[in-house]
């Protein structure tokens, strides 16, 4: 990524090597500073708690997700997610070792964990709609609870995949998302929302022929 390294990317980037050599349960924000040679006062504005540094963690994590830009409109609804939750993981692997230190050292910070699942939420939602799928409404909720499902379920599987290319982590995504859209076939309450790429239909027009379901959490991918 392009742009001048600002003091907020000083300090995470200092978190995550103070996690993988110490843990997470070790990392101070004081030391965190120290390494990033970032005054106290400034550390203090940028994330005033370690809450908001693990925020700050995951948002850069989102930023390198979104930077391409959307998955490519051709592509099916799954294989757009596919490519959005795989950048995900080429984010993670990237400070990989940090990573797991903070995955492996939340259950034992319960605050920190708390505060981490509306930024999952988050995450999901901005990987969907970087997918050309809507997130709001009654779909969008659904779909983000099941993407969730995939991802986290694909993220035990990272935590152990020392393969270069992460094939057993991107195998376990196509299986999550192919489970995720038999679900949807299941679901007939379920249809295209108009918040989905490529939609130029009014809703009624895609409400599902026969009582099928069109589409839903990954958008009917064949």
């Amino acid at each position: 990524m392009v742009g001048l390294e600002t003091d907020a990317e000083r300090l995470i980037e200092a978190a995550l090597g103070l996690a993988a050599e110490t843990g997470w349960q070790q990392v101070s924000l004081a030391a965190v500073a120290q390494r990033a040679g970032v005054s106290l006062v400034s550390a203090y504005e940028a994330f005033p708690d370690k809450r908001a540094l693990l925020d700050g963690i995951i948002g850069r994590i989102d930023r390198r997700v979104l930077f391409d830009g959307p998955a490519a409109g051709e592509d099916s609804p799954r294989d757009r997610l596919f490519e959005i939750l795989m950048r995900r993981f080429d984010a993670l692997q990237a400070n990989r070792s940090g990573v797991i230190a903070i995955l492996r050292g939340l259950p034992m910070d319960p605050l920190a964990a708390l505060a981490a699942a509306p930024a999952l939420a988050r995450s999901v939602a901005w990987i969907l709609e970087a997918a050309g799928l809507s997130a709001q409404g009654l779909v969008g909720f659904v779909r983000v609870k099941a993407i969730v499902l995939v991802y986290l379920a694909a993220l035990r599987v990272w935590l152990n995949d020392d393969s270069p290319d992460m094939a057993r982590t991107m195998a376990m995504v196509d299986r999550g998302l192919r489970e995720a859209e038999g679900f949807a076939r299941r679901c007939p309450f379920l249809a295209h929302t108009p918040g989905d790429a490529g939609m130029t239909e009014s809703p009624e027009a895609t409400l599902p022929p026969n009582g099928a379901a069109a589409d839903s959490i990954t958008g009917g991918a064949s």
